[in-house]
């Protein structure tokens, strides 16, 4: 999708004046009513009404900078963070479809997110990154484990460290030392860079690179899962009337869950009651993965 009609773009060396001023635009932008932003995106996919979907983006643009503010540690500006935000919030807007009962919210944060995971694992660029999604969530999450287990020293980590975080996050041992001593160089830099291991004593980043760089058979499946996965969710989803699928998305998927509270307001019913149709939806959504999953003989059998 082209960037849509009347949204801002950040300007690439605009600094931090730059950033400012773009922050205290987008706010100018209201946020829609769930009813409005239904009827703009069905102008958007019926009839490709482009200032409707201008509406869509520049309503959300207020979530991008948000969610781009959370990956400032990575050494990149937030201005282009942000950039890259706003094309993956265009193409969650190009494929929403209002008709499944999500807010664009919801929706478009994966998006958001991944188009800015990608740019920073481009950025990081020095080796090819892994693209599983367990190297993903090892280079997204070290900096958070290495925090919850007070593991600040520089160099290598303590065997013990290296073990739990391999555990905690599903990957290898030699992958958290790998994935540490590169970020522990702060991102691109030379080959011949001195490096000191607790082990070997001194010698060059290059003396301790390893290609561990999924086979490209291993990367077909892992998209071919990823897309059987999200198909399923999809399909399952219908197993839920409208109803249901709105009170389950608002408490479990939003960024911002509501409260019972709110939703007893929505449907004029006790918070009970709202409890108690949250809990048949996600029972339903269960049982409706299994037997899909059963169908295209993704579980193992009993």
């Amino acid at each position: 999708m082209a960037q849509a009609k009347g949204a801002l773009s950040i300007p690439a060396t605009g600094g931090e004046a730059g950033l400012n001023r773009y922050l205290s635009e987008i706010k100018k932008f209201p946020i829609l009513a769930p009813e409005e932003e239904f009827m703009l995106a069905k102008r958007w996919t019926e009839h490709g009404d482009t200032d409707a979907a201008a509406r869509l983006v520049n309503s959300h643009l207020r979530l991008v900078a948000k969610i781009a503010m959370g990956y400032r540690g990575y050494g990149l500006p937030v201005s282009e963070l942000i950039s890259e935000g706003n094309i993956g919030l265009m193409q969650g807007v190009k494929k929403f479809e209002p008709d499944r009962g999500f807010r664009l919210a919801t929706y478009a944060m994966w998006w958001i997110r991944a188009s800015i995971q990608e740019f920073i694992l481009r950025s990081w660029s020095l080796v090819k990154m892994g693209t599983t999604a367990a190297q993903k969530k090892l280079f997204f999450n070290l900096r958070r484990m290495k925090n919850q287990i007070d593991a600040f020293e520089e160099g290598d980590l303590k065997p013990a460290d290296v073990a739990k975080i391999a555990k905690d996050l599903g990957v290898t041992e030699d992958e958290v030392v790998s994935m540490n001593r590169r970020m522990s160089m702060g991102g691109d830099t030379s080959l011949n860079a001195p490096l000191k291991s607790n082990e070997d004593g001194e010698g060059q980043w290059q003396d301790f690179l390893v290609d561990s760089g999924p086979l490209q058979d291993e990367t077909i499946a892992d998209d071919e899962e990823r897309r059987v996965r999200h198909d399923l969710l999809v399909s399952a989803m219908d197993s839920l009337n409208d109803r249901e699928k709105h009170i389950l998305a608002e408490r479990r998927l939003a960024d911002e869950p509501k409260t019972l509270e709110e939703l007893s307001q929505v449907y004029n019913v006790s918070r009970e009651r709202i409890r108690q149709i949250e809990v048949r939806a996600f029972e339903k959504l269960q049982a409706a993965l299994l037997r899909l999953a059963g169908e295209q003989r993704l579980l193992p059998a009993a």
